[in-house]
């Protein structure tokens, strides 16, 4: 028998992996029916349909966590009669690791030499006192930014609330973000895709980029628009991209992005499944927890910003 303040919590949908239902009882839960349940712990990333019928299913459920840091795929069905929490800051460290190697390899030409089949003159710029600029202010930046202090880059963060960040020397309001892009050596994408984000890197946006400066997106293919930015390589407006996601995505085989010289491109493993399963499990494990102690959980949606 559960003690009497666990919470009840239901894991779906049927197919939900073992790890999840584990993580649930680490945290003190209680596993009952949909119909019975206080909390909803939801395991599938993209199937927003069969949400909405759980929810339906589930008339007691005050409280849901989805598995991924993005919910653009759950965001119409993010309301006030529930408290949402997602996996918002769990894949920070290894997502910030990632945008690190990628824009190394950028600024570096490593891109280049590993396609060479001969000797090729020296190229490729310094990180280590760059001017770097990214676009979001969430976990990935915070974790980046913290990974970045010993290269003394000159930072610039481009979020929708202008606050002092720890090792960041300027931070500007989300619409002047074009005044973010000159100058920059590096720019990374980090940030929600929401209706105002999609497609914010387009033809105008890489005009304003320097020619030798690397793009760097380790957040949603639709931020940036793709022709655009296959022009843009093509012709030296920019030096190079370093792409963990794409649009579409997957990225076909026949697309002219895998052709590029100046492109480099990882298929959406800013966290893999080693990486991610352990971290989302400590996650929904503490919100177990904290749920059943009525403490303010980890990860909440804003409903308004739609992230």
């Amino acid at each position: 028998m559960p003690r009497p303040e666990a919470p009840r919590i239901a894991v779906a949908p049927d197919e939900a992996p073992e790890w999840v239902t584990q993580a649930v009882i680490d945290g003190g839960g209680y596993l009952v029916p949909l119909q019975e349940a206080e909390g909803l712990v939801w395991a599938d990333p993209r199937d927003a349909a069969s949400l909405a019928r759980t929810m339906e299913a589930a008339p007691r459920v005050t409280w849901i966590q989805l598995p991924f840091a993005g919910i653009e795929n759950f965001v119409h069905l993010v309301d006030h009669d529930h408290t949402w929490t997602c996996g918002k800051g769990v894949y920070a460290e290894p997502v910030a690791e990632l945008a690190l190697t990628l824009g190394l390899a950028g600024m570096r030409g490593l891109v280049t030499y590993a396609r060479a089949a001969q000797w090729e003159p020296p190229h490729g710029r310094n990180l280590h006192g760059a001017r770097v600029t990214i676009l979001g202010g969430g976990g990935i930046t915070e974790s980046l930014v913290r990974l970045l202090q010993p290269w003394d880059c000159h930072l610039t963060v481009v979020r929708r609330n202008v606050s002092h960040l720890e090792g960041v020397d300027d931070v500007l309001e989300s619409d002047r973000y074009p005044d973010a892009l000159p100058g920059a050596d590096l720019v990374v994408l980090a940030l929600a895709l929401t209706p105002e984000t999609e497609g914010i890197i387009g033809a105008d946006e890489l005009q304003l980029m320097e020619d030798h400066a690397w793009l760097i997106n380790v957040a949603r293919g639709r931020h940036v628009v793709t022709d655009d930015l296959v022009d843009a390589l093509r012709d030296g407006v920019i030096g190079g991209a370093g792409l963990d996601v794409t649009d579409p995505e997957p990225l076909p085989p026949d697309h002219p992005l895998w052709s590029l010289r100046n492109c480099l491109i990882t298929p959406h493993v800013g966290n893999t499944p080693e990486m991610a399963v352990p971290l989302l499990a400590e996650r929904i494990t503490a919100n177990v927890r904290r749920f059943g102690a009525r403490e303010e959980l980890l990860g909440p949606v804003d409903v308004e910003a739609g992230y």
